[in-house]
């Protein structure tokens, strides 16, 4: 998919307008004598930009405008490293909040709706960008943050909430105690929008079918905006994303070229209108594909497929390398095994080897001796690694109101 004239034009009024700033990237343009952008050859010229760039530039190198027109940051984590501060206009605010209504409409929530908001406020761009979205739409928002699964079901249950917002493992630990506390039939939501990390299919299933609600696939990362730059149909075949904000390439990780339309890759995204932090060509890790069909909803924005996993998600045991995707989809081949895992990963001094421990739940109706056997066979013949296997009962690992760290490799301590 290559770059239309419009597009053409607004990355060309972005490089211009940054080789005007001493911002970290207008220097990086002036110095490689990018001037301007008026082909797509043109435009696949320029560097990648990555998260590496904007930690050299900590805390505001990349911002664009003068301090005057910053009304707001946001920042990552920062757990591996220094964060990503990104400053924003009030444009941006505004882009990023329309966009984030629309991806609520797509999803069929309107201003009647009341939406609990689960994610996390702060510096942290969810919880924000769920309440502006939901604000933009007229709908009622209920800013509930994070934590306190009592507070949050008796606010659901007296609001009468008709959409959860959460992440994945929030929106899990949620359902278990609502199913645990057998007051499914109280509850009035009808559909949740889920974020911030990849989640299999078993365990959207489960989520589905004990809440009873249609569930949507929200995309965004903090250097581009947030959250609600895509958001799944109701036809739930992929990601639509906005491409009057954006602009998206699907390239080989490895090699950095770009792949034909189809075929899967690593999301490069380029912001053709914001003005705090403009980020060219950002490689985002995450693993996906265009999907160049017209989707059957009707709408012409186009989409990517639901992200697969990430690239620097690789881990690698007794030379192979394994990706979590790889362990979810075999998972939800195995009889009575649930969406929940955890991977221990460290070296045996005694013998000089990789040892992986793999720690899954299953229903209490099947063998768990049995179970473990089967998973250990089919690692082995799948992925060419047999890890040691504890089958637990459901609820036995940690659930988490935020990401869960699925795998944790003690070799890097």
């Amino acid at each position: 998919m290559k770059l239309n004239e419009r597009q053409l034009q607004l990355v060309d009024a972005q490089v211009k307008r940054l080789i005007q700033t001493d911002s970290y990237y207008g220097k990086k343009f002036r110095e490689l004598g990018i001037t301007e952008i008026k082909t797509n050859e043109d435009f696949q010229k320029i560097p990648f930009s990555s998260k590496g760039d904007l930690r050299n530039a900590y805390p505001l190198g990349i911002q664009a405008v003068p301090d005057e027109e910053v009304v707001r940051i946001h920042s990552s984590s920062g757990t591996t490293g220094k964060p990503v501060i990104i400053p924003y206009t009030a444009k941006d605010v505004d882009d990023w909040a329309t966009m984030f209504a629309r991806c609520y409409e797509f999803a069929g929530i309107t201003n009647k709706d009341r939406i609990q908001i689960t994610p996390g406020y702060g510096l942290w761009t969810a919880g924000i960008g769920f309440q502006a979205g939901c604000e933009k739409l007229g709908a009622m928002a209920i800013p509930m943050g994070p934590g306190n699964t009592d507070k949050q079901i008796q606010m659901m249950l007296d609001l009468e909430s008709t959409v959860i917002t959460a992440t994945s493992s929030y929106a899990l630990l949620l359902a278990e105690e609502i199913n645990r506390r057998g007051i499914r039939d109280q509850i009035k939501l009808k559909k949740g929008v889920i974020g911030s990390e990849r989640w299999s299919e078993k365990k959207r299933e489960y989520i589905k079918n004990e809440l009873g609600i249609e569930l949507y696939d929200i995309y965004g990362l903090t250097e581009i905006y947030g959250p609600g730059i895509g958001v799944n149909c109701q036809k739930e075949a992929g990601i639509h994303y906005w491409d009057d904000y954006l602009y998206i390439e699907i390239i080989n990780p490895k090699t950095g070229e770009p792949v034909e339309d189809g075929e899967e890759g690593e999301i490069v995204i380029t912001t053709l209108v914001k003005e705090g932090a403009p980020l060219i060509r950002f490689r985002t890790h995450d693993i996906s594909r265009i999907i160049p069909e017209k989707c059957s909803c009707g709408s012409d924005f186009p989409r990517i497929d639901i992200i697969r996993g990430r690239s620097d998600d690789m881990f690698k045991v007794h030379g192979v390398n394994m990706f979590p995707s790889q362990v979810e989809d075999l998972l939800q081949t195995v009889d009575g095994v649930l969406s929940e895992y955890s991977i221990n990963i460290a070296h045996d001094e005694s013998i000089n080897k990789d040892v992986m421990l793999l720690t899954v739940e299953a229903e209490g109706r099947v063998d768990f001796e049995e179970t473990g056997k089967i998973i250990r066979e089919q690692f082995k013949s799948r992925i060419g690694v047999t890890p040691k296997v504890t089958v637990v009962p459901i609820n036995t690992l940690p659930r988490s109101e935020k990401k869960t760290q699925r795998v944790i490799d003690h070799r890097e301590l």
